[in-house]
């Protein structure tokens, strides 16, 4: 019988000033791969350790591992892929290409161009003005499928194992306590595509392909979890705007290709991220919570990790008054922003925590972020907001189970 209220995180963490230092270097040429490993060995250890002696629950290796051919890209949740992928052609140098416009969804569903998102176009001004606060994120140039799609990357994914596994030991923290992060199908998906005939084509390669990953993460002993923004973020990316009905038949193509994905693998050992994008803006045009949760409730998994702080979505703990949720299921509501460097009270954390546990049952709910924290805060703040966390959890602990 629990007797407290859990905490984890979304998975990205702040880079280490070392690891970003030898990345760098690496990229320079000024030290080989294995001068890399070593630092970035140490800093696995370091990251792990920090989120045991701060009292998070389910900790990560940061997603440190997540790295590229370019060891600078340290924005890798998704361009990590692209070296594990067979099938793919990398942009030649000076060479640009976007995410391709898919021409064969359900309900005509097309994505447009990153630079004309709804959200963006409507407030294009003020991501024009640095001044404003808005952050758009770096725009990045893709590789384009063109052949069949295989999973290339068993030493990378084993070396993140590795990382894990001797980080947590050195720690004295439980191998069940801690998870480890993977794209989902969907959001692997969103390519330039020469290649296949139709979007849900990639998207049941993408997840044939990625089962090779979730499942060396799960027979680690590790939780998975799906990093899925695919699942609300596209939303404000379809011009014009689709009905709910046509939006939910296009996500209903990636629930059915994580559920692929996933076969053979224990459900109780799978979590699923939902945002709504980590950019720093107004997300006006945004895809509301309850308009998605029941095909998000589809996915085979044990438990959804979703934005539950951030300005736009903190009033969506309603959801769970009007949707039930399903028997040995948790939610992980974020109770901490990633989208702001004001560090919350432990007392708003514990409200937060409060509004969900009334709805669900204690029993059911982690706390965690709205999102990953490495690369979009300082990591004084980042961390800061991790013990804010730690702390609002301990009160709505004592509230809950008088202890």
């Amino acid at each position: 019988m629990a007797d407290k209220i859990r905490t984890t995180h979304v998975g990205s963490l702040p880079r280490t000033p070392e690891l970003l230092e030898a990345g760098a270097r690496m990229a320079a040429g000024d030290i080989d791969r294995t001068e890399f490993l070593d630092v970035l060995r140490t800093s696995v250890n370091e990251v792990v350790a920090r989120q045991h002696n701060l009292g998070i629950d389910i900790v990560n290796e940061g997603e440190y591992g997540h790295i590229t051919s370019d060891p600078i890209d340290f924005g890798a949740w998704w361009s990590y892929i692209f070296d594990r992928f067979s099938g793919l052609r990398a942009p030649q140098p000076g060479e640009w290409v976007e995410m391709d416009v898919v021409r064969s969804s359900p309900g005509n569903v097309q994505l447009t161009s990153m630079n004309d998102r709804r959200d963006w176009t409507a407030f294009r001004e003020a991501y024009s003005d640095p001044s404003s606060g808005c952050l758009m994120g770096r725009a990045m140039s893709v590789p384009t499928f063109v052949g069949p799609v295989t999973y290339t990357g068993q030493e990378q994914v084993s070396a993140d194992i590795d990382l894990l596994t001797t980080a947590l030991d050195a720690a004295g923290h439980p191998r069940k306590d801690a998870f480890m992060a993977a794209i989902s199908p969907g959001s692997a998906a969103r390519l330039a595509n020469e290649y296949f005939a139709s979007d849900e084509e990639i998207v049941i390669a993408c997840a044939e392909a990625l089962h090779e990953e979730y499942k060396a993460i799960t027979d680690a002993g590790f939780t998975l979890q799906i990093d899925a923004p695919d699942l609300a973020e596209s939303w404000d990316q379809i011009n014009p705007e689709p009905t709910v009905a046509d939006y939910r038949a296009w996500i209903r193509i990636r629930i059915d290709a994580i559920n692929r994905a996933l076969r053979g693998i224990p459900r109780e050992q799978v979590r699923l991220h939902i945002c709504w994008g980590s950019w720093h803006g107004p997300h006006t045009t945004d895809v509301p919570f309850g308009a998605i949760v029941e095909e998000c409730l589809r996915a085979e998994v044990s438990g959804l990790t979703f934005e539950g702080a951030s300005p736009r979505h903190a009033h969506e703990w309603r959801v769970w008054s009007e949707h039930q949720l399903p028997e040995n299921t948790l939610i992980y509501p974020g109770v901490v922003c990633h989208s702001t460097n004001v560090v919350e009270h432990p007392r708003l954390v514990a409200d937060r925590i409060l509004q969900f546990t009334d709805l669900v049952g204690p029993e059911n709910v982690v706390a965690s972020t709205d999102c990953g924290l490495g690369g979009r805060l300082h990591p004084q703040i980042a961390w800061a907001k991790l013990e804010s966390l730690v702390e609002g959890a301990a009160l709505a602990s004592r509230e809950i189970y008088g202890s």
